[in-house]
């Protein structure tokens, strides 16, 4: 099975600002890396690496991330607007020649990576025909977006495998895999839905970053490189360089920018 990996890693993270005013959301730190690293770490032990395996779509700051990115893998730069999962995809039809999709959100962090999805660790391998999706059970009270054949509502989780012939036959224009695929189809029951109970969180807002931090940290605060703690943190995020002056006391908050110019996002973990 010949297997392209990519990373979608367009969006700006708009309920991560200010954070996300200065840095794309995929480059936010977590675990000693960034969301980006972590996330083309998960696709390489099925699709390799380096830029003939791995691709990523940029559009928010592409500069960054195609700086970041270097030749790690290819970079699909979206211009003047983003494109959606699904133009994604056609934009990368050229470098992806024939090839099946093992696709990943770069802002998901997933812990365990994508062995299940794939179907090491449960005995059930893809075929290459139909399109595998990784879901966990919906929360209470959360709109599922499938179910599974035993009624269980779930949730996508941000990994999937997509076949060749799915990905060929996508249009050129800015749209979603569920509106354009996904959604027929389920309504036909031809999709693959892989439950997982493993950890996985979108970071999309501060609360889930912070929960993904805490996680990976097993519950420690988490201090970047080069970051200065002089007052007091309890279940915080201190970024790379960032600085807590001596008469500060922060809860529930990640600290970026610099000594002289602090940014202070509140996230409560599960808000």
């Amino acid at each position: 099975m010949s297997l392209a990996g990519v990373a979608l890693a367009a969006g700006r993270g708009e309920r991560m600002r200010p954070l996300t005013d200065a840095v794309p959301k995929v480059l936010m730190p977590l675990a000693g890396a960034t969301l980006l690293d972590l996330a083309l770490d998960r696709l390489a032990p099925a699709a390799g690496r380096g830029p003939e395996h791995l691709a990523v779509n940029a559009h928010y700051r592409a500069c960054d991330v195609t700086a970041h990115v270097g030749a790690q893998a290819h970079v699909s730069v979206e211009e003047p607007r983003a494109l959606g999962t699904a133009g994604a995809l056609v934009q990368l039809l050229p470098w992806l020649d024939g090839r099946d999709v093992l696709l990943t959100n770069a802002d998901v962090y997933q812990p365990a990576g994508l062995a299940q999805l794939l179907g090491a660790s449960n005995g059930t391998g893809w075929d290459g025909e139909r399109c595998r999706l990784l879901v966990t059970p919906a929360e209470p009270g959360r709109r599922a977006d499938f179910v599974l054949p035993d009624g269980t509502g779930c949730r996508y989780v941000g990994s999937c495998l997509l076949p060749w012939t799915a990905v060929r036959d996508l249009r050129a224009t800015p749209s979603g895999l569920y509106e354009v695929l996904w959604r027929d189809l389920d309504a036909a029951r031809r999709l693959d839905l892989v439950r997982t109970d493993e950890v996985s969180i979108d970071c999309g807002t501060p609360g889930d970053y912070l929960a993904a931090n805490l996680h990976a940290s097993g519950g420690h605060d988490v201090v970047g490189a080069g970051a200065v703690v002089e007052g007091t943190i309890e279940r915080c995020v201190v970024w790379p360089g960032a600085y807590v002056g001596p008469d500060e006391h922060l809860r529930d908050a990640v600290r970026a920018g610099d000594r002289d110019h602090p940014v202070t996002v509140s996230a409560t973990v599960g808000a």
